[in-house]
């Protein structure tokens, strides 16, 4: 399948440089413990105590002091000479200049792998590997970071509500979006330690120049007297070097974070001052950013960053695979030629392909000649009798990279007849653009002279079938056809599989619907908003019923369909009776903790999960309840949940008790300021029900934001403000 440069290049540098990335990151989480164990020793200083203090407290307890500096963990290091005559180094108590304990031993198992991190046990060779591998570790995170804003519909989205199409593709955005500074980070001081140890930097070398001998007598002050040392804090300080001698051309040399410094042994005076050019302190901070040291909590970050590459890898492969297995074309039986029926696709990634071949083969299983192909490959088709475009949108309104070169191939095309087409958009609600090049293809094809439009543009949200299977029963119905989409049968996990025993069961009302109840036999968790799936025979797609948690038992509402299997088994069942069913927890449809402010809106058994939602709500008169039926007796099945006092208002619509259909959709504009001040406020709304009630509430939502608040509905989409669970 054809894919976008950016995909393609953030795939090409993963190929490249996976394996590298692999052991860099097994090692560097290995490393990672290193600063943090040296963290945990008692050695940590007091940041406050002045240079002066601490050399103050070692001249009263050792003979002589050598050096005393701060090492890469930030604690201080004396070299002293002791009053037995013993040349020692250790660790100190910077205040008191006690001994606090031998210098820190690099573990053996830190020293192999930081050689094999710098430079897998090559050298040179080694070395350049891991620079060149970190540099393409930044231009894999800043194509990421492009298909992240691509994807999200541009860069002030990046951080917008992401659809979770798989475990796999969601974490690796959701991990890369907060862990794509630090990755960069570790990439780029790598590639700056690399250069630096190919002496490709400027050189650093710093040259004091040493003051002639001084003339005359001067007098010495006592060290405890010097401004410089009172001033400085122990901390600032990377090391002191003592004089050699007592004579006056001896000097102290310090070096501080930023600079280096001569300092007269008699009178404190700074006679030479060097600041170290920005090289040096890039490098400082390189090393301290890519290790560590000297911070618990930034070595926690590049251990998460070690882990992160290391699923990044894994999860970037899976999602390519995948994706081939998704976009993998049918072998197409009939040539352009022969084919009656044309289907052409436009996708980013593959997965429109996955209903769209499903349609294809339906077409096929019915007798009919098609051919199906990327937009990208339109062409004159002279047998062609209908066009079927199915399309997904790419950013903010743009063709998937395998229909970009749709439009000018449609204008510079000529076909022998007229043909009829329709167009199916797949794409998300959360995004602004949703199905917009879906729309874009309808509008150029209705202007064309060649084509004729035999369906309305449908959008399918998240690319649900039943919503993509409600569009192949229109089709069926305009072209006097009985193409059957058999759904994909989908693993369950064994995890939230149990028995339940059936409590009751009502009997059919007016709609032919029912509730049932049922009690798990083993303890599981679940909420209402959540699924219970039911897979009649093994073979066959389970059916998805939305639950509704009454105590410990789970509430269904179910309408029975003449040729439905389930319903159909479910309306059959009797008290004591067990069934075997699967929960599926679904997380984006449970009742907002954040918030107490809820709408509800559901037609029919839509009404299901909301029945639990109202009965576990503990605030009274903060949920608000929009529901349609047929007649006022289909109410009646649910007014034993709806009666208690927990909800602050019901509203009803029937469509069957008057002239004029009146459905929930249309009594949401009689209430647009409330529904407007109640979204305004950070209130929820949630829709269950039908897909085609779905549609019609979010445009009617949609208007009233628009005009009383001046907002699109997606922008309360991505606040978390809209849940939607509809089939």
């Amino acid at each position: 399948m054809t894919i976008s440069i950016w995909r393609f290049s953030h795939l090409m540098l993963a190929l490249v440089s996976s394996l590298f990335i692999i052991l860099a990151s097994v090692t560097g989480a290995i490393l990672a413990f290193e600063p943090i164990s040296n963290q945990l020793q008692p050695y940590k200083i007091n940041s406050n105590t002045s240079l002066s203090t601490t050399i103050s407290s070692l001249s009263e307890r050792y003979d002589e002091i050598i050096t005393i500096a701060t090492d890469e963990n930030d604690f201080v290091v004396a070299s002293v000479i002791t009053k037995e005559g013993h040349n020692e180094t250790f660790y100190i108590n910077p205040e008191t200049g006690e001994k606090l304990g031998e210098r820190i031993e690099k573990a053996p198992i830190f020293r192999f792998t930081t050689n094999l991190h710098r430079s897998l046990f090559l050298k040179s060779t080694g070395r350049f590997i891991v620079g060149l591998v970190s540099f393409f570790l930044i231009l894999m995170a800043l194509t990421g970071m492009v298909l992240i804003a691509r994807r999200q519909g541009g860069i002030m989205r990046f951080f917008s509500k992401i659809i979770n199409e798989n475990f796999e593709q969601y974490y690796h955005v959701i991990i890369g979006r907060w862990l794509l500074i630090p990755v960069i980070i570790v990439a780029l001081t790598g590639v700056y330690l690399s250069l630096e140890k190919f002496s490709l930097l400027p050189e650093t070398n710093i040259s004091h120049t040493y003051p002639d001998a001084e003339l005359g007598t001067v007098d010495r002050m006592h060290i405890s007297d010097f401004e410089l040392f009172n001033a400085l804090k122990i901390s600032e300080v990377e090391s002191l070097e003592f004089p050699f001698s007592d004579d006056i051309e001896d000097y102290f040399f310090l070096k501080l974070k930023d600079k280096e410094l001569l300092v007269n042994q008699f009178n404190g005076i700074v006679v030479s001052e060097q600041v170290y050019p920005i090289v040096k302190i890039l490098s400082d901070w390189s090393l301290f950013l890519h290790t560590g040291q000297s911070s618990i909590w930034w070595s926690i970050v590049l251990f998460l960053v070690s882990v992160a590459l290391l699923f990044f890898i894994y999860s970037g492969f899976a999602m390519t695979l995948k994706r081939r297995k998704t976009a993998e074309k049918v072998k197409n039986k009939y040539t352009k030629e022969e084919a009656e029926h044309i289907i052409l696709v436009g996708s980013e990634t593959g997965s429109t392909y996955k209903l769209a071949n499903l349609f294809y083969k339906a077409l096929l299983a019915d007798g009919k000649t098609a051919f199906i192909s990327d937009l990208n490959n339109y062409t004159a088709y002279n047998n062609a009798e209908q066009l079927t475009i199915f399309t997904s949108t790419y950013g903010e309104g743009e063709a998937p990279i395998n229909a970009n070169k749709f439009e000018k191939l449609l204008e510079s095309t000529s076909q022998n007849k007229v043909i009829d087409y329709a167009v199916v958009g797949f794409g998300s609600l959360l995004y602004p653009a949703y199905c917009k090049y879906a729309e874009v293809i309808d509008d150029l094809l209705l202007k064309h002279k060649s084509f004729n439009r035999t369906l309305e543009l449908v959008k399918i949200n998240n690319q649900s079938f039943e919503a993509f299977n409600n569009w192949v029963s229109q089709w069926n119905t305009i072209n006097n056809s009985q193409l059957k989409i058999k759904q994909p049968v989908e693993k369950h996990s064994s995890k939230y599989t149990r028995q339940f025993e059936v409590v009751k069961r009502t009997a059919l009302n007016v709609d032919n619907t029912f509730l049932i109840q049922l009690k798990p036999l083993k303890h599981i968790k679940f909420q209402s908003g959540d699924l219970l799936a039911f897979r009649p025979n093994t073979d066959e797609a389970a059916r998805q019923y939305s639950i509704a948690q009454i105590g410990n038992d789970i509430l269904l509402s179910i309408k029975k369909h003449d040729k439905g299997v389930c319903s159909t088994y479910f309306s059959q069942l009797l008290p004591s009776d067990l069934i075997t069913a699967t929960i599926e927890p679904n997380q984006d449809f449970h009742l907002p903790k954040a918030t107490k402010d809820v709408v509800l809106i559901a037609n029919g058994t839509g009404i299901a999960p909301f029945l639990g939602m109202i009965q576990e709500h503990q605030n009274q008169n903060n949920i608000h309840l929009f529901w349609g039926g047929r007649t006022k007796a289909s109410l009646n099945l649910y007014t034993d949940y709806l009666n208690d006092g927990k909800l602050a208002q019901l509203y009803v619509s029937y469509s069957q008790e008057q002239a004029e259909k009146i459905y929930v959709q249309d009594i949401l504009p009689q209430n647009k300021t409330f529904i407007a001040r109640h979204l305004s406020a950070g209130g929820v709304v949630m829709i269950c029900g039908s897909i085609a009630m779905q549609n019609c509430v979010l445009e009617v939502l949609n208007n009233i934001t628009i005009k009383t608040l001046n907002k699109p509905l997606s922008t309360f989409q991505n606040n978390d403000q809209l849940r939607m669970d509809c089939y």
